[in-house]
């Protein structure tokens, strides 16, 4: 089950689970869509991976113990352990290349 986490890694806005612009990658990697566009061009900082939009949980649950409710978003804040310079880089070398040939 994704984690849901409350923030972008890059810039630390948060983004709480019903945001439609949490970007994730495979590894649910989290950050928002401003991030993603303009200072990751699409490429992940950590995995090198690509992104696609968050998923949002039910906060009511249509079904017995399928909700936010049942299982909350983390709480825990995420942050890059990368240097903006080091990241800068790494998008470069990255950037042009499909997601899925990565």
């Amino acid at each position: 089950m994704l984690e849901l986490r409350p923030n972008c890694e890059f810039c630390d806005r948060d983004l709480p689970p019903d945001a439609a612009d949490a970007r994730i990658c495979t590894y649910e990697c989290t950050f928002c869509a401003a991030c993603v566009e303009n200072e990751l061009h699409n490429v992940c900082p950590n995995c090198g991976g690509g992104f696609v939009p968050r998923p949002v949980r039910p906060s009511v649950a249509r079904r017995q113990g399928v909700s936010l409710a049942d299982q909350p978003a983390s709480t825990e804040r995420r942050s890059l352990k990368y240097s903006k310079t080091d990241i800068a880089s790494f998008v470069a070398q990255a950037k042009d290349v499909p997601a899925a040939d990565r």
